[in-house]
């Protein structure tokens, strides 16, 4: 086994005492405290994560947005400059290999952020599938740490340390800027349900950045948040995480995410036969569908635990955690068309062989208030 890497900010995560857990390959810091204090830190106030293991990939060139449309779901050549979106990248049988955000830095250059378990897959995939474009695809993944600001606080703590236009820069949108004499791309994206901002910058201005946000937010109640709480927060939000709610056994159809396949954009793409029947077999046949279960108990579901009706197994928990906001477990859940509806009763949970009752809801659990 190879060790684990290490982000720039490797040093200061210990120093801050960061119980600290392999994730994806890389040592990453699962919390500093209370995961529950850090939780509420974002949904009240604002919390401060490092995301450098996240991978990104750059293409450029003349035809590097044909080339994305091609390897990508998504009408990529679309986006506007400064402008970032949500996507997927499929197998040739229509299974998921990563969901994505791609970034229009220019009118030749792109960004592509994958999950740190698949950026090497995403990476190889891309490349393979660019080739007969006038493109180039480049392993950036050493060239950025990433660092996150989230929550109600998150406006006020960055534009006390940049001259951006924040109030300008929409959501899933991203412009240069200098945030404490530091050059970042300045992303307004995120993946804990609240408003905040996503800083690209140079591994080697990382710890500079980070400290100079400490600073900016200690009167705003920021605190450090590891990857325990970045769950709960994603969870709560309804996001789907790679490997639980998303696999390469699903499209984009069975996971209820049919409208990130752009049928119409010019051109073929990697998956298109597939996925254009799977659209059929979604419309003709509605696949399991991805809710909300809310616990009437204290109990706590997992991944992979059977979801139960009428004594017949009806679906499978994708993930599970206790809610720190609604103070209830909750859990995200694949399960038959007839028992998704909110409100469905009869609906439980086999937790080592006793069925506990939960209430099925739409998702997501929690919405920030706008």
């Amino acid at each position: 086994m190879s060790e684990p890497r290490r982000t720039a900010l490797d040093a200061l995560h210990r120093s801050l005492g960061a119980t600290m857990t392999d994730f994806a390959g890389w040592d990453m810091p699962l919390r500093y405290a209370s995961e529950r204090d850090e939780h509420t830190a974002v949904r009240t106030r604002a919390g401060l994560f490092d995301l450098s293991h996240m991978g990104e990939i750059t293409v450029t060139g003349p035809a590097a947005g044909e080339a994305l449309d091609h390897a990508l779901v998504g009408h990529i050549s679309a986006l506007a400059v400064g402008r970032a979106r949500y996507t997927m990248i499929c197998a040739p049988d229509g299974g998921i290999l990563d969901d994505l955000i791609v970034y229009r830095l220019g009118e030749q250059e792109y960004m592509v952020v994958a999950n740190a378990s698949n950026a090497q897959v995403v990476l190889d995939a891309v490349t393979e599938r660019a080739a007969g474009f006038d493109a180039a695809v480049r392993d950036d993944r050493d060239a950025y740490a990433l660092i996150a600001v989230q929550g109600p606080e998150s406006p006020g703590i960055l534009k006390s340390l940049t001259d951006a236009d924040l109030d300008g820069l929409k959501y899933y949108a991203g412009l240069p800027g200098t945030v404490a004499g530091v050059s970042a791309l300045i992303a307004r994206t995120g993946y804990t349900g609240e408003d905040g901002f996503e800083l690209f910058v140079a591994p080697a201005d990382a710890e500079k950045l980070w400290q100079a946000l400490t600073d900016a937010g200690a009167g705003a109640g920021l605190v450090p948040c590891g990857l325990s709480c970045r769950d709960t927060l994603r969870l709560e939000a309804g996001m789907p995480l790679y490997g639980n709610e998303l696999t390469t056994a699903l499209t984009p159809f069975d996971a209820g995410l049919g409208r990130v396949v752009k049928f119409d954009k010019p051109g073929d793409f990697v998956g298109r036969q597939a996925l254009t029947a799977a659209a059929e077999r979604a419309a003709a046949e509605p696949p399991r569908r991805l809710v909300g279960l809310v616990a009437e108990g204290r109990r706590v579901p997992r991944a992979g635990y059977p979801v139960v009706a009428g004594g017949a197994v009806i679906g499978e928990v994708t993930s599970g955690a206790p809610s720190p906001t609604l103070g209830k477990p909750i859990a995200m859940a694949y399960v038959d068309a007839a028992h998704a509806a909110p409100g469905t009763s009869g609906v439980g949970v086999d937790i080592r062989g006793t069925h506990e009752p939960y209430e099925v809801v739409a998702l997501p659990f929690y919405k920030r208030q706008r």
